[in-house]
């Protein structure tokens, strides 16, 4: 079975976020970049299933500038067989993103899409869900738990009351959360063979995709800064500052 897994450049998750003097948008200068946290936990999981033999392949996706090369690499050390890069500059929205994505599907035909249930950047949550419709695949969110045996995927998905198991019949698209699994790093040989791995760069004119954007960002701007705490010396005083100051209660 073939696995296909989207992956996307974003800000590392360890950077400081900082935003431009014109509120346009964020302030990318200098800063680091890396693969998207969830989207590393799709690769892993992609790479568990074939070291299972379940996985035949593993084809992994970027829709991004040409320094998503970078990521693509990094997933290719970890395990993945061959990339596919969409090149384009524009900043999409998941309606574009998942419209490239069926275009891939349909060439691939993969039995299984792997996709981070969000990225940390725009924190948009939608682009899984969206492919799913475009594709006619079946769908699986928040995955905590995956396990395939035959054309039947069994799925652990995270909601509010807890845990919900599902049956997805393949081919299926899932989303992947925190707790389904560690990924691993890359070793130095792995990353030097990931370097000769087939790379296909194409653009979203090759798919024939019109990606302007529908969404407009109007202003983008830091959240504001948490006050610091105070130490209260009875429970009366606490109530009065809720009640007469905070207006809680």
């Amino acid at each position: 079975m073939k696995v296909l897994v989207a992956v996307k450049r974003v800000v590392d998750y360890n950077v400081k976020v900082r935003v431009k003097a014109d509120q346009s948008d964020v302030d990318l200068t200098n800063v680091k970049m890396a693969m998207n946290p969830f989207c590393e936990i799709a690769v892993e999981e992609a790479v568990r299933l074939k070291e299972k033999g379940v996985a035949t392949e593993i084809v992994v996706v970027s829709i991004g500038p040409k320094k998503s090369e970078e990521q693509m690499r990094t997933a290719m050390a970890l395990g993945a067989d061959r990339g596919i890069l969409i090149e384009t500059d524009e900043a999409l929205d998941s309606l574009a993103v998942a419209k490239l994505l069926n275009k891939v599907v349909a060439d691939e035909q993969p039995g299984l899409v792997l996709l981070g249930k969000q990225s940390i950047d725009t924190d948009n949550n939608q682009t899984g869900q969206m492919l799913s419709a475009l594709a006619g695949m079946s769908l699986g969110t928040y995955a905590s738990e995956v396990a395939i045996e035959g054309e039947q995927l069994n799925l652990v998905r995270e909601i509010d009351g807890g845990l919900q198991k599902l049956q997805l019949k393949l081919p299926a698209v899932v989303t992947v959360d925190l707790r389904l699994n560690e990924p691993r790093y890359a070793r130095l040989p792995d990353i030097m063979k990931a370097k000769k791995k087939p790379l296909e760069v194409k653009t979203p004119a090759d798919y024939g995709v019109d990606t302007a954007s529908k969404v407009t960002t109007l202003k983008v701007e830091p959240p504001a800064e948490r006050q610091a705490g105070i130490k209260v010396a009875s429970v009366e005083e606490l109530v009065d500052k809720l009640k007469n100051e905070a207006k809680v209660i």
